[in-house]
């Protein structure tokens, strides 16, 4: 039995297909979902250099070739992805600057216990560890070469810090450490190694939560196989949702759940990872 698809839905084909796999890569983060998005995208440094404007292309594409209701459909879906896109990058930032934090820490002591100056270990910090983390550790010291206040420069930089409890706990060592005369280094060495336990705890709870976000995921792509099969088996599924009043209310209100339903997920999921 063959099945012949109306001129509005093989238009329209393509554009459905670059919205499941923007949503694959996007909400499934595994090997698979970027070998699936890069097989159907074949324009990744488009995304990658223009994600807006790739977007708007799309949703504009879809426009012209599937009615208003796709375009809307597209470009809702679109600042689903870059919005989790971006929380992404955020979060990448953040663990690298995290794991980046605690070799600094690292560093640090082991230049203190070779005699280096504080200035010179701070420095050595700076260069290897990123974010407001190697920022704080560069204007602490130019703190200590100018005479300021060293713990008042790292306390500064915690506040937008992704480790802002390594930095308060430096700034604590620095202040006691110079009032007292004790080791510098011995203290440094113990908050690197409770940084070290930190981290170690939230690969484990990272790697407890990839399950349910990889199954939030593919339920969320879930209605685009129901769509498939339903015009594999003679209907019209595309016509309905995309030029009846019903069916356009129907997808409309489908998308928004579904995309709710992912903001949900993710909103227990980062709740779960800061318990």
């Amino acid at each position: 039995m063959s099945v012949v698809l109306p001129l509005y839905g093989t238009a329209a084909l393509p554009a459905v297909l670059a919205a499941a796999a923007v949503a694959v890569r996007v909400v499934v983060p595994t090997e698979a979902g970027r070998r699936l998005s890069t097989l159907t995208l074949r324009a990744p440094s488009v995304l990658g250099r223009r994600p807006v404007l790739f977007v708007l292309g799309a949703s504009g594409g879809a426009l012209l070739m599937g009615g208003p209701v796709l375009g809307l459909l597209v470009l809702a879906a679109g600042a689903a992805a870059l919005r989790a896109r971006r929380g992404r990058a955020v979060r990448r930032a953040a663990e690298e600057e995290a794991r980046r934090a605690v070799e600094a820490c690292g560093a640090l002591s082991a230049e203190l216990s070779a005699g280096r100056s504080p200035g010179e270990a701070l420095s050595v910090a700076a260069e290897l560890g990123t974010g407001a983390f190697g920022s704080g550790c560069l204007d602490a010291a130019g703190a200590v070469r100018l005479g300021g206040d060293v713990p008042a420069a790292l306390e500064a930089a915690a506040a937008a810090s992704a480790v802002p409890a390594l930095l308060r706990g430096l700034a604590a060592c620095w202040e006691v450490c110079s009032a007292t005369g004790a080791g510098l280094a011995g203290a440094v060495e113990q908050l690197a190694t409770a940084g070290r336990a930190e981290a170690e705890r939230r690969r484990a709870v990272e790697a407890e939560l990839a399950g349910p976000r990889a199954t939030a995921g593919l339920l969320a792509v879930l209605p685009l196989g129901g769509l498939l099969l339903a015009a594999g088996l003679g209907a019209d599924p595309v016509h309905q949702l995309l030029h009846t009043p019903l069916g356009a209310a129907c997808a409309v209100l489908g998308v928004g759940l579904d995309l709710l339903g992912l903001a949900w997920t993710a909103r227990l999921v980062r709740r779960a990872g800061k318990d």
